[in-house]
């Protein structure tokens, strides 16, 4: 299977077992929102839950926040939001369809990269074990004329931008012969700038009424609440504020399922560190934000560190952690450091000090920032897609089954009795009303044994408890594994406990702390 198709396979089963639905389904939908259904919001709440326990339950120095939606709109001014949040988009003259200039250009640089990994592959089947990869990269000619080629393309991309040269972004998408996906044309308008942010009226009548907007990060939140938090928390540097929540950005070339929205949640922490030890925080951070991912055990080699081509007009360090998604390896969390602009800027337009007084260094100063942002959405399509596997089975028969990590399935047991008689669905609700206190699990018993299991491991479900005959005699059920369809006997007495270690998010959450 090619990976549009996984794609599309993944789209379909998040809808058939109710994960993701399309937002107002039954009036044709609306573009690029989403809603998440019965299993969706479980698997996104047990995301975010496990963000919010790494990131200020293991950490002493870090405390929450939850900031309005609604800010003075002010705030986007001293942010620079109203005055440069914007993306250079370009529209092709006979499709009639709209594309970001700058997503043009990096999917162009990303087939290079597909190139040069061809290449690779070719020479590690040809050498075998006495390939040398870093040999075979220095010295192919192939892959130093491919690799030249990109540096080339991005170093002209960057200046472009950097210089805010529109028109030569749009001469290098003729120069590349890019063509539309959907028209293979190459007839290209110019490219022009548009702002993301949405705006809205606030007041009770039209003419009394001021312009707001729906935020298009939640940051800006945590900025202007920073020295409320430092004072009422008594909160000494290094210390950080966290905050997970709902963004706004009016996104003209929304695509690829929920990985880009326009209505979507971030998870966010700004760190607040002395003014020169804010690189030294980068790297901490970096490693510590990848340690994170890696834990969840969708596969180290899904990820990777990318660093920013350009960096934003704040910024003097920015990575992104990707992800390999069955589009390609895409953005999933970006580490910043963020000097001192947010809040410098923040002192300029509100005429407020936000300073930190040093008691060691009997001083005043404006705190540096070092900031991890993630995309929960994209984290739940990260899961969704590493998870999602067709397998071929003993006796010609096959399943669908969601390997999702124990600790974040959304259901994380089914209790099901064998039959629907003989006392059996007594005793399986009195097992489903001793477990339920602990984890998020389900009652089952339409259907025969066989179906129920295919459609525990459609949802994710790690674990199943079945309760046959002898369970009324011997105290014992069979409890059967999701990803390798083993079953073993276990007490009952024991199950809280035995379930509790497979599933529960403490072992997770050591071996990051």
């Amino acid at each position: 299977m090619n990976n549009e198709d996984l794609f599309k396979n993944i789209i379909g089963h998040s809808k058939e077992y109710g994960f993701i639905f399309q937002s107002s389904e039954i009036y044709d939908g609306l573009s690029a929102a989403y809603d998440y259904a019965q299993m969706g919001v479980e698997l996104k709440k047990n995301i975010r839950d496990y963000w919010w326990k790494a990131m200020v339950q293991l950490n002493e120095n870090i405390v929450g926040l939850d900031a309005a939606i609604f800010m003075h709109p002010t705030t986007w001014k001293a942010s620079g939001h109203v005055d440069a949040f914007n993306d250079p988009l370009i529209d092709n003259k006979d499709s009639k369809k709209r594309y970001r200039a700058d997503v043009l250009i990096e999917e162009y640089m990303a087939k290079i990269d597909q190139k040069i990994l061809k290449e690779v592959v070719k020479a590690a089947k040809r050498f075998g074990e006495s390939f040398d990869e870093d040999q075979f990269m220095a010295t192919n000619p192939n892959v130093l004329r491919n690799v030249e080629k990109k540096e080339e393309i991005r170093k002209r991309f960057v200046e472009a931008l950097e210089n805010d040269d529109l028109a030569d972004v749009r001469q290098l998408i003729i120069d590349l012969e890019i063509a539309c996906p959907i028209s293979g044309s190459k007839n290209w308008t110019e490219v022009r700038q548009f702002n993301l942010m949405f705006a809205t009226e606030m007041g009770a009548m039209a003419e009394g009424a001021s312009t707001v907007y729906l935020r298009p990060e939640t940051a800006q939140g945590i900025f202007v609440n920073y020295l409320n938090v430092q004072k009422t928390g008594r909160m000494k540097i290094p210390f950080g504020i966290a905050q997970t929540g709902k963004a706004f950005r009016n996104e003209i070339v929304a695509r690829q399922f929920i990985f880009r929205m326009r209505e979507f949640e971030q998870m966010e922490m700004q760190f607040f560190v002395k003014p020169g030890t804010e690189l030294d925080w980068f790297e901490k951070w970096k490693e510590k934000r990848l340690a994170w991912h890696e834990a969840m055990g969708l596969g180290n080699e899904k990820y990777r560190f990318h660093a920013h081509d350009k960096l934003a007009h704040y910024a003097n360090a920015a990575f992104d952690i990707e992800f390999d998604f069955p589009f390609g390896f895409k953005e999933l969390e970006g580490i910043h450091s963020r000097t001192d602009f947010d809040l410098t800027q923040h002192e300029k337009f509100s005429g407020k000090k936000l300073q930190y007084f040093d008691p060691e260094e009997n001083k005043s100063y404006v705190p540096y920032v070092v900031e991890t942002s993630i995309g929960l959405d994209r984290t739940v399509l990260a899961v969704l897609s590493a998870s999602y596997q067709e397998e071929e089975l003993e006796g010609g028969t096959s399943r669908v089954v969601l390997k999702i990590p124990p600790f974040l399935a959304p259901v994380k047991l089914a209790i099901l009795p064998l039959v629907k008689k003989d006392g059996l669905p007594e005793k399986a609700m009195e097992i489903f009303n001793q477990l339920r206190f602990d984890h998020n699990i389900i009652y089952e018993e339409k259907d025969s044994i066989g179906k129920r299991y295919r459609r525990q491991d459609a949802i994710g479900t790690p674990y199943c408890i079945t309760i046959d005959h002898d369970t009324l005699t011997d105290n014992a059920v069979t409890l059967r594994d999701r990803d390798t369809m083993q079953q073993e006997r276990v007490p009952i007495e024991k199950l809280s406990q035995i379930v509790e270690e497979k599933v529960g998010i403490k072992k997770v959450l050591e071996s990051i702390g």
